[in-house]
């Protein structure tokens, strides 16, 4: 039996989930009889007869209270973690389809057996996020690594700070990103991405203004939409609308309930020499302004909405579990017969089978059929263990609307 002291000793539930290769202890009883601990300390998980099953990185503070590092004894040192980070890197070059991209995932947490942190890389910077805690103590020898290894001109952190679903949409215009090495971003820094070009803030806000991990999305929706009008609800700061527009869309409309992300959205328009006033921006919660182009008697031939998983305006609150069969229902009588809804979510929570469910609720509410015809998720730089299955959380699905209300039985 292990003796030293950095054994934990985690129970009967716990052991099965890492036989099976999960990477994660959640807190349980057992793990409440633990000694003391600090956050990133290296500790080995037992079973009760004292078999080492893996190192893993305490969090003591946390629900996910300690995380998988390998399965066999090891350091976190120099050694260890410039492998790791060579591995991933290493993954990119050779099976993610980057195409004219300098802005992907670098390192994908569980997805990349570094559980808790994420790399991406943003043209010649790299951008750092700590899911937990666990990292912080570790954070300079990262940092250092990834200097020698990538020699970036500059490596920043992005905080990620408690309960952010409580707040305020404003806070996006607050610093949460800061410069660990080398030399400073421009304030809004121009990346490639499929060719086309977009800024994104590596200090400001909680997000970088550009979501990579629907970088090949994107490049899906560009070969659907020439001559096409399009809808695209929860716009944020345009990406999918400058895909549509560089694509030969015949007109795209964004909806984002921020000013500021709308402006934002021109701007990328901008910097790909787009003429936004071609096309359309709305300010305003979705469902409200669906309800006024349906009076309009507005008609699109695709309609793409990507919301976040929680979002709060001062007209209503939107949930994906539940909210999602209500966007639905309100998108569909805007959408030409044979068109395009192309519903998408990144909540980790709601699985695939799930969210199927909520477009279903959706399409019958409405009364018309919605028929999958690609059902898509992150890209290659954003991996994910198949015993892992809260890896695989970005659902993308592309339906045609067809029917519509069943007739009347007669007699």
């Amino acid at each position: 039996m292990s003796t030293n002291n950095t054994a934990r000793i985690v129970g009967p539930e716990t052991v099965r989930m890492l036989e099976l290769g999960h990477p994660w202890v959640v807190a349980d009883a057992y793990t409440r009889k633990w000694p003391g601990g600090r956050s990133g300390q290296r500790v080995e998980l037992c079973d009760s007869q004292g078999r080492f099953l893996a190192t893993a990185l305490l969090d003591p503070e946390e629900r996910i209270i300690a995380r998988v590092l390998d399965r066999k004894r090891i350091k976190l040192d120099r050694t260890w973690l410039t492998e790791r980070l060579k591995r991933a890197i290493l993954l990119r070059s050779v099976h993610a389809d980057l195409g004219d991209s300098n802005a992907y995932r670098l390192v994908n947490a569980e997805g990349d057996s570094l559980p808790g942190l994420t790399i991406d890389r943003y043209a010649g910077y790299l951008m750092l996020q700590l899911y937990s805690a666990a990292w912080r103590p570790h954070l300079k020898l990262v940092t250092q690594i990834l200097q020698e290894l990538l020699a970036p001109v500059g490596i920043y952190e992005k905080s990620r700070p408690q309960k952010t679903r409580e707040l305020e949409a404003v806070s996006d215009s607050k610093n949460y990103g800061g410069l660990l090495a080398g030399k400073a971003a421009p304030q809004r820094l121009e990346v490639r991405e499929n060719g086309l070009t977009f800024l994104v803030s590596l200090e400001q806000g909680l997000n970088t203004g550009l979501f990579l991990d629907q970088r090949s999305n994107r490049r899906d929706l560009m070969k659907r939409v020439e001559g096409k009008r399009v809808l695209n609800l929860f716009s944020y700061t345009g990406a999918f609308s400058v895909a549509a527009a560089a694509a030969g869309a015949a007109e795209v409309t964004s909806v984002d309930a921020s000013a500021g992300y709308t402006d934002w959205a021109r701007d990328n328009f901008t910097a790909n020499r787009l003429n936004h006033k071609q096309h359309e921006f709305i300010i305003g919660d979705c469902l409200a302004v669906m309800g006024r182009l349906a009076q309009g008697k507005k008609r699109f031939d695709v309609i793409l909405m990507d919301p976040p998983s929680f979002s709060t305006t001062t007209r209503s609150r939107f949930t994906t579990r539940g909210g999602t069969s209500d966007l639905v229902a309100a998108a569909l009588p805007l959408l030409n017969g044979n068109g395009l809804l192309i519903a998408s979510s990144n909540h980790q929570k709601v699985d695939t089978a799930e969210y199927l469910k909520e477009l279903r609720r959706g399409a019958l509410q409405d009364g018309h059929d919605l028929r999958v015809i690609s059902l898509l998720g992150q890209p290659e730089d954003f991996p994910y263990p198949v015993t892992f299955p809260e890896g695989r959380y970005l659902k993308y699905a592309i339906c045609v609307k067809s029917g519509g209300s069943a007739e009347r039985c007669t007699q």
